[in-house]
């Protein structure tokens, strides 16, 4: 019998699309007693064919012609590894309505156009999967579209960003202030040259938006997710957090309440006895709750050249045995639901809160006294020390309406007697 070999094009030779190059190689004589057949890449497209030929030891394979891999019938597989949404977006569209398959590891795209992607994959009979969009080597895309589709979730709540994650490890290991863990993570290439995505919180936004959309059966987008980044973190605010019994996460959080869905990127105190706590460097984990699974959590790298690689290959695999037993299409779009987002403000969290004050009788009660006023029950407050003429308070709140709170703190912020409102970081976790 002769072997049945499947054509792939691969679009883009960056580091993740280097990685797919050598993770393909490195299957090559296992791969058809694996998955029943082999998978070849017949083109590799890409902007600089000569920087790119230094990479591969198979330069016939470049081109720099989009239209060459479109109008190849042989190629059914497409893996774009380009990244943003121009033109990945129209060459994925071509390739789907040309009955390609296609892998992407694009959260940029998926985040903002899965619905629309997916809808046209089903209009034409074709897999459209994306493992490595949301936590690189980890795998949680499949587990909540298939393993754990027996389970209304109700939270999915994660560490999916390892460049500040990495950085708050070296915050609360080794004591170092934000600039100086960025810079670190910079020079070894944990951070890009303009981190920006990383720590102001918008690319855990994404991989939230995806994971929220699969687990609670109903659209969400990037544009629905509240950001928040790590920028004002301090080691004090670190210091803090620990006597506390907490560290601080940069969390991804989506819950499906009763009244709509809660999608969230902020930084958070994490109670040290729970098992994101203990998740450091530039490792990432998901946290899962189900009714009938109960919790569930997959740790590993999230990022990085073979960690992705290994999840848009194990993507590629996956359709390979779809096209062999002709079952392409099975799982498209299972956002069935139109459930509500609900806005920031009217979402309940508990607070950790520090303030500069005057240190002089009264002041203590006065605070109280305005947060009481707008329904914010304090859980503790302690005076931490003094400073010339100030003194540091720390209060942190049990759960409240966040619209009330934030009333709250415009009270506090114009109180002759405050100084400045250093710090205000969410609690993760119900009140003890």
């Amino acid at each position: 019998m002769s072997k049945k070999v499947i054509k792939a094009a691969l679009l883009g030779l960056g580091t993740v699309g280097t990685g797919v190059y050598k993770v393909l190689k490195n299957q090559e004589e296992e791969m058809e007693q694996k998955i029943g057949a082999s998978v070849a890449v017949k083109k590799i497209l890409v902007r600089n064919l000569k920087k790119a030929a230094a990479k591969i030891p198979e330069p016939e394979l470049l081109t720099n012609s989009w239209q060459e891999i479109l109008e190849d019938e042989s190629i059914e597989i497409v893996i774009e590894v380009m990244g943003g949404i121009h033109p990945a977006k129209e060459y994925i569209t071509q390739a789907l309505c040309a009955g390609k398959h296609v892998v992407t590891a694009n959260k940029d795209l998926v985040a903002s156009f899965g619905g629309e992607l997916l809808d046209c994959a089903a209009e034409h009979h074709c897999d459209f999967l994306f493992e490595a969009s949301v936590a690189g080597g980890i795998p949680i895309i499949r587990p909540l579209k298939q393993c754990l589709a027996g389970n209304h979730i109700s939270e999915v709540v994660g560490i999916v960003n390892g460049t500040t994650n990495f950085i708050l490890t070296k915050m609360t290991q080794e004591h170092m202030e934000f600039a100086d863990a960025l810079a670190l993570a910079t020079r070894l290439g944990y951070a890009e040259a303009d981190p920006t995505a990383d720590i102001q919180g918008y690319d855990a936004g994404r991989k939230v938006a995806i994971m929220a959309s699969i687990a609670f059966n109903s659209r969400v987008t990037f544009e629905d997710v509240a950001t928040e980044g790590i920028t004002h973190i301090s080691s004090k605010d670190i210091r803090y957090a620990k006597e506390l019994g907490c560290v601080i996460k940069l969390l991804g959080v989506a819950k499906n309440t009763g009244d709509g869905i809660e999608v969230k990127v902020q930084p958070m105190l994490v109670p040290e006895g729970h098992p994101l706590a203990s998740v450091n460097d530039s490792f990432n984990a998901v946290f899962v709750h189900g009714d009938a699974v109960d919790d569930a959590m997959f740790y590993g790298r999230g990022a990085g050249e073979l960690p992705t690689a290994s999840a848009i290959v194990g993507d590629v695999f996956d359709i390979v045995r779809n096209i062999l037993f002709g079952c392409t299409g099975r799982i498209s779009c299972t956002c069935y639901k139109a459930l509500s987002i609900k806005k920031q403000e009217e979402t309940e969290s508990r607070f950790f809160l520090r303030l500069h004050v005057d240190d002089k009788p009264g002041v203590l009660a006065g605070i109280a006294s305005v947060l009481g006023n707008y329904r914010v029950s304090i859980a503790q407050m302690i005076q931490k020390h003094r400073e010339e003429d100030f003194a540091e308070i720390v209060v942190v709140t049990s759960k409240v309406r966040e619209g009330n709170f934030h009333d709250a703190m415009l009270i506090i912020e114009g109180m002759e007697a405050v100084h400045k409102i250093t710090s205000v970081i969410r609690v993760y976790g119900e009140q003890e």
